[in-house]
């Protein structure tokens, strides 16, 4: 299952090697084999998803917040309304944990006890922060757009100043990760591979369906012909990490 950690440490992890070192909160603890700490796995997984869960504490309660956000290097970034109670909060720096689960699978064992998901996981360690410059405000919301719709920025109107004002960016600088998966089949006890059990894996996708047209649309305007990979049936999470041409 998605990534497990025991009591949180104050070591400093180290990201100059292409690795997230891990430390006491970051470490896979269960089933550590499937855990990985490199930047390649733990980024691969971040650009293939769209919605991550923000764990943060206000005044000793627990919240996890599920929000749309986006990855530049080693920074992730998150949005939403200034008068949003979250992003207030967060604004002058708080520790955080954002988490990101992709479903691949239902693994169907030949016992209840052996029965599993495949999936792909991160658990992403860092203090989130606002975005206080509103040139870089501005162009990481541009960027946002640009990550599902490439292109896309460069034909719409600008953002109007009271838009801008009204919209509240995070950041939050990576200092630890961990990616967590699995795949593959049922692993069974000897035994019970006599059984007659079926056992295998349904696989799980989010796919893409036939694009909408606003019935307000002017007559003659067509579907972005960058956006052709938004067919009927895609995958988007291979969407999200390839130019959807």
């Amino acid at each position: 299952m998605p990534n497990s950690t025991d009591t949180p440490s104050n070591d400093t992890p180290s990201n100059d090697t292409g690795s997230f070192n891990p430390t006491a909160r970051s470490r896979v603890k269960r089933l550590h084999e499937r855990g990985k700490y490199d930047e390649a796995s733990v980024f691969a997984i971040l650009d293939a998803a769209f919605i991550a869960h923000i764990g943060y504490v206000i005044d000793g309660q627990p919240f996890v917040t599920p929000t749309a956000y986006w990855r530049q290097g080693q920074t992730l970034y998150w949005h939403g309304s200034a008068a949003s109670r979250m992003l207030r909060f967060q604004e002058a720096g708080v520790p955080a944990c954002v988490t990101v689960t992709h479903l691949d699978g239902l693994v169907m064992a030949r016992s209840g006890f052996h029965h599993s998901i495949n999936y792909r996981s991160v658990m992403a360690f860092g203090m989130a922060k606002l975005v206080a410059d509103p040139q870089e405000e501005a162009a990481q919301l541009d960027l946002f757009v640009d990550r599902l719709y490439p292109g896309r920025r460069a034909t719409l109107r600008p953002n109007e100043p009271q838009e801008l004002k009204g919209t509240t960016v995070i950041a939050m600088e990576i200092e630890e990760a961990s990616a967590k998966t699995r795949s593959g089949h049922p692993k069974d006890d000897e035994a019970d591979y006599a059984l007659d059990c079926w056992a295998g894996v349904i696989p799980i996708h989010q796919v893409v369906g036939r694009p909408i047209a606003d019935p307000l649309l002017k007559a003659g305007v067509a579907f972005p012909k960058g956006l052709a990979g938004y067919r009927d049936g895609a995958r988007f999470d291979e969407l999200l990490t390839t130019n959807m041409v």
